[in-house]
């Protein structure tokens, strides 16, 4: 498009195909012209994305095409159709040719044994010197996970999020070395326990394995703005009741309990709100809004009645100013009055002060 950021993509061809492969959080596609001199190596051309906060991928009517769709592949069929690369907040970029990003490391998915050998064998590097909330974002030995799902690994796994990264790893380490001495546990029983007590490494694995084997359930293509399922998917990341607190790069974590010991200083975590009952809010008359109101107001009586308590205990008392030897009239029986609200009394004291002055 006329505002697309990246390159120009050299490549031109009547009748081509795509394909693609995903690692981490980049994704390959491969354009492989159909058509061809004969002998000659089909003409190829390699494109590699990075998504953003917002980037994906829409098939759609080529005469329909939506805003910022940045790159569009065209489909021979009649009406033709719009392979696009949408990017609203345009975060997401891509480059020609078919390297992966060089300080990204194996992908969680895809590579898992070579993506836990990596992050155990490098437990020393000053990388993990940090919280492991943060640790967990680093593309060079995290390669695939992002904030969401940091949120829902630490909370399954119950560790606090600004525990130092290298505690918890090394704890691993020892673990991952316990299994290889015991001669007993074979590769069936390695992997029942697997199953049965995930570690956070294998977690980094499980947990977006569930978000793509349900892929169709969680993210409806042709509805992508109804994350309905999706939701109710997450178990912590921005879920009612949860905390959450800024980490130093500024990226906001929930979680659930105690922060840890390098939680930032002078943060106080907040607590996601859980909304209101609908049928509260419409019908305020109900009868739960009802026992509350009239708790509320057994609690803490009227301003008002308080201050006729207290005339009614002082009325033995002379007032400032007047002589004590004065006798004291008895007031006559006062005729019944018509009941007023409470909020329009006002005591005699007040009106009194108020008309002397």
């Amino acid at each position: 498009s006329a505002v697309g950021r990246g390159p120009e993509v050299p490549f031109r061809s009547e009748a081509y195909r795509i394909s693609a492969t995903a690692r981490g959080k980049e994704l390959r596609l491969t354009l492989s012209a159909q058509q061809h001199p004969p002998g000659a190596a089909a003409p190829r051309q390699d494109l590699v994305f990075r998504f953003g906060m917002s980037g994906s991928f829409r098939l759609c009517p080529a005469a329909e095409l939506p805003r910022h769709a940045h790159l569009r592949f065209l489909t021979r069929e009649s009406p033709p159709r719009a392979l696009c690369f949408v990017d609203v907040r345009r975060f997401g970029s891509w480059r020609l040719g078919d390297a992966w990003q060089e300080e990204r490391g194996p992908c969680v998915v895809s590579e898992y044994q070579a993506f836990r050998e990596n992050v155990l064998k490098n437990v020393d590097d000053r990388a993990f010197d940090v919280p492991i909330c943060e640790a967990l974002l680093n593309q060079k030995y995290f390669n695939g996970i992002g904030n969401y799902l940091r949120a829902e690994i630490l909370y399954r796994v119950k560790i606090p999020p600004f525990e130092k990264a290298r505690t918890v790893l090394e704890a691993l380490k020892d673990k991952d070395q316990e299994k290889k001495k015991d001669p007993s546990l074979t590769l069936s029983k390695k992997v029942k326990l697997m199953r049965k007590n995930q570690d956070l490494l294998e977690l980094c694995h499980t947990v977006p394995m569930e978000v793509i084997t349900a892929g169709k359930q969680l993210f409806d293509a042709e509805h992508a703005d109804n994350y309905a399922a999706f939701k109710e998917w997450l178990q912590c990341y921005m879920v009612p009741g949860m905390s959450c607190l800024r980490d130093r790069q500024g990226r906001t974590i929930w979680f659930q309990g105690e922060p840890g010991p390098m939680a930032p200083k002078g943060q106080r975590p907040q607590k996601t709100r859980r909304k209101k009952s609908a049928q509260l809010k419409a019908d305020p008359k109900t009868p739960e809004a009802t026992s509350r109101a009239l708790k509320r107001a057994a609690a803490t009586p009227p301003k008002a009645d308080e201050k006729e308590e207290g005339e009614e205990e002082e009325a033995g008392r002379p007032r400032k100013g007047r002589a004590r030897g004065k006798k004291r009239v008895t007031p006559a029986p006062a005729l019944p009055e018509p009941e007023v609200p409470l909020n329009t009394r006002r005591s005699l004291r007040t009106s009194a002060r108020r008309g002397r002055g």
